[in-house]
């Protein structure tokens, strides 16, 4: 399953003060190393599940260019363009995470990231190499 977290969970107030002060620590952890991978993942998750759409696509913009075959990064990636409205980049990270190996096709259906993707009409290419891959691993 993929690390991120569901976006769409109401955090408590407690919650999102303890998720701040973990953002900031982990801002300060990239700022003095703006390579590490794990920290970076942490914090694109710990953006996204705080509603920092735009902040959380950045971080995996730069896990893209740091992970550039890591079908994991490139579906996360795709989940960050679609939380901000980024369709076509959206649907060519998806889509480029598939030919890198991504397989959960089950998350992929029900991920509440994608929500706004699966509206739109270049999902159904999605979909069509989905069944592809499907079938061929059957």
């Amino acid at each position: 399953m993929p690390e991120k977290s569901s976006s769409k969970k109401k955090l408590s107030r407690q919650e999102e003060k303890e998720l701040d002060i973990k953002i900031g620590f982990m801002e300060g952890v990239i700022k003095r190393d703006p390579g590490y991978v794990e920290a970076l993942k942490i914090l694109g998750d710990d953006y996204t599940q705080r509603g920092k759409f735009v902040a959380g696509l950045k971080v995996d913009e730069q896990l893209s260019h740091l992970r550039p075959a890591d079908p994991l990064v490139q579906y996360n990636l795709a989940c960050s363009y679609s939380l901000t409205g980024n369709f076509n980049q959206a649907a060519a990270a998806l889509e480029k995470a598939l030919n890198l190996g991504f397989t959960d096709f089950k998350w992929l259906a029900q991920d509440p990231d994608l929500n706004d993707l699966r509206q739109h009409p270049l999902y159904e290419g999605i979909r069509a190499k989905v069944r592809r891959l499907k079938s061929k691993k059957a």
